[in-house]
């Protein structure tokens, strides 16, 4: 056991699970990250090592929460990977609300329970808000797919109070990074001169660099006042027009051809929802409980991945 504790990572393999493994190895805490193929996780940092899960049950890993530190539940099928079928819309769903309700009864069976579970969640919690209200963490929830998709996932880890365990939820708003995400698909237009804004541009869109995300985990995991939901998100959201603007101006390209709403419904169906709606999501309690982040403005985080 290292000098930290340990913490268990579902979803340890993804863009955010490897660079948050990274940050927690590297302060000396013993990751355990959880994938369906263990022996295929490649790269892990020293302190850090994969055991098998099936996402589904409790089976292969249970007796890896005794005594752990905490456990950060990211476990979930990507949301912009496929158009939205009724059969995908079932994956996204039971793919988040099984693995949760799997850690949920884990900790709930350990006889030393986990101090904190960090349950990943989405702003799409709020739903659309084309209006420029700042939304903070006291919000109501909206409607729609996603909002009720990222309702259902907050909800099945609720159980975790009931037998004491602190619970964070990390209501994560689009994650920039240089090497996966949203940001090699959105900078790809650009490159080829047919870069510009989507929909109206007037919607706004929340954004974290993926170095603040992983920062922020760590931060909550151990500030140990902090429960409930938290908007990961830089405290500074731009809408998509000034998200298409900047990316031209740090790319050098230009930022002139709109992709009407009526094409992108044609093209994506119900999908096109991740880029049409908008909510201006601001991380009200983080900064309160005192975190601080590298990057406040996306001219200093593109300027700093691209």
């Amino acid at each position: 056991m290292s000098e930290r504790g340990k913490v268990i990572v579902t979803g340890g393999s993804g863009l955010i699970g490897s660079a948050l493994t990274a940050e927690l190895a590297g302060a000396g805490y013993e990751v355990v990250v959880l994938s369906r193929h263990p022996e295929a996780v490649r790269g892990l940092p020293d302190g850090a090592r994969a055991v098998g899960w099936d996402g589904e049950t409790v089976t292969g890993w249970g007796a890896e929460v005794e005594g752990a530190q905490g456990v950060v539940s990211l476990a979930g099928a990507g949301i912009g990977e496929r158009r939205w079928t009724k059969k995908r819309k079932r994956v996204l769903r039971v793919s988040r609300t099984r693995s949760t309700r799997a850690v949920v009864q884990t900790v709930q069976r350990a006889a030393s329970r986990p101090a904190v579970l960090l349950q990943m969640s989405g702003i799409d919690y709020y739903g659309d808000h084309p209006e420029d209200e700042r939304i903070t963490e006291e919000a109501p929830p909206g409607t729609g797919f996603l909002a009720d998709l990222t309702q259902d996932w907050e909800e099945a880890s609720r159980p975790v109070e009931a037998v004491g365990v602190r619970r964070c939820l990390l209501r994560t708003s689009m994650v920039l990074a240089a090497d996966g995400g949203a940001l090699p698909r959105l900078t790809l237009p650009f490159k080829l001169f047919f870069g510009g804004p989507a929909g109206s541009g007037s919607q706004w869109v929340p954004w974290i660099h993926l170095r603040d995300e992983v920062r922020a985990i760590r931060f909550l995991l151990e500030t140990e006042e902090a429960r409930g939901p938290f908007n990961l998100t830089a405290p500074e959201p731009v809408t998509n027009r000034e998200l298409s603007r900047t990316l031209g101006e740090v790319l050098g390209r230009p930022s002139l051809v709109r992709a009407p709403a009526a094409a992108l419904r044609l093209a994506l169906g119900e999908m096109a929802e991740m880029v049409l709606a908008g909510r201006r999501a601001v991380p009200y309690r983080l900064l309160e409980a005192g975190f601080a982040f590298e990057f406040e403005t996306l001219r200093a985080a593109l300027g700093d991945l691209l």
